[in-house]
């Protein structure tokens, strides 16, 4: 709100004490932390990936007990898929999961 109504600016420090980022590095490292990210995601399975990015984005018009509801049950239902099955797996056998 602050920066809305006076027009300021910040620097990335006051932007990552606000939450307004999930990190700030140099601007010459910019490039290989979008990589490194892009690679994470991109080893992630696709359709739980997807899932948890559509009820997040159905969750913030809900309240709070809706909310947890939605969230639960796409927890759950990301374990009947074949990616969830093996996510848990590899997790109980302490190794890495499946590259997808």
């Amino acid at each position: 709100m602050e920066m809305l109504l006076t027009g300021e600016p910040i620097s990335a420090a006051q932007a990552l004490e606000w939450g307004l980022v999930n990190r700030v590095v140099p601007a010459e490292q910019l490039d290989a932390e979008v990589q490194k990210l892009a690679s994470t995601l991109a080893a992630k399975p696709p359709a739980t990936l997807a899932a948890g990015k559509r009820a997040f984005y159905q969750q913030m018009d809900l309240g709070l007990e809706q909310a947890y509801a939605l969230a639960s049950g796409v927890i759950a239902a990301s374990f009947a898929h074949d990616e969830g099955r093996a996510g848990i797996d590899a997790f109980i056998e302490k190794r890495p999961p499946p590259k997808h």
